[in-house]
């Protein structure tokens, strides 16, 4: 599964490596497409794929973390 997301980190988040987290904890590949960082605020056009249950799960966890997410489209 994939699914393309718009991601918004608040200035809190700017520094943790949540995409990292992504990676270890839901085994899913985060493909950034497009990226504006500021020291205040940073908006990722991201790309998930990996089992449909952990990028749901990743979702969630970014969801739970304060990032704001925008779903531009799902790709099976």
């Amino acid at each position: 599964m994939q699914r393309r997301l718009m991601c918004t980190f608040p200035e809190r988040l700017i520094k943790q490596p949540l995409l990292f987290t992504l990676v270890k904890r839901f085994q899913v590949v985060p493909n950034i497409r497009g990226a504006s960082v500021t020291d205040t605020i940073a908006i990722l056009s991201l790309e998930l794929e990996g089992d449909s249950d952990k990028v749901e799960e990743a979702v969630q966890y970014l969801l739970g973390e304060g990032v704001l997410i925008e779903f531009l489209e799902d790709n099976d």
